[in-house]
């Protein structure tokens, strides 16, 4: 966000030098160090990124080493699965079918409330976390 508002406002910036300094080799100088300034602070930016996935993934707590990729690994099951039921279904679509619809009446016998409670127990933790981050009570 704070990207888009520099990025937003450079143009003026720019145009304030070219009124401001008479010269060419002024203007270019000052335009020059303007967009070196921009380019450090994306860096900075980018950097402390960096530098939060790093303390999380290197964290003693396995729950919060663990966690993200534990889910990445689901979905890679579900989306490698589909090369087997592909093949599967070529060649006995009625046994794939009946996997692919057994596996949708799981699912749909799951209960909305217990879905609902998942996505909001998994937003809560990203919020608490956020939140956990900017206060700095998180290492």
């Amino acid at each position: 966000m704070l990207q888009s508002v520099i990025g937003s406002a450079i143009g003026p910036v720019l145009e304030l030098v070219d009124d401001l300094f008479t010269s060419d080799e002024e203007r270019e100088e000052a335009k020059r160090k303007l967009l070196s300034q921009q380019g450090q602070q994306r860096l900075a930016e980018h950097a402390q990124k960096m530098s939060a996935i790093l303390a999380e993934a290197q964290s003693p707590d396995p729950w919060t080493s663990r966690a993200r990729p534990s889910f990445f690994y689901v979905m890679y099951v579900y989306l490698l699965s589909a090369i087997p039921m592909g093949l599967l279904f070529a060649f006995k679509p009625e046994i794939a079918t009946a996997v692919t619809d057994g596996i949708r009446l799981y699912l749909d016998a799951i209960p909305g409330e217990l879905y609902a409670l998942f996505g909001s127990g998994f937003l809560g933790y990203g919020a608490f976390r956020s939140w956990e981050k900017v206060k700095g009570a998180s290492k």
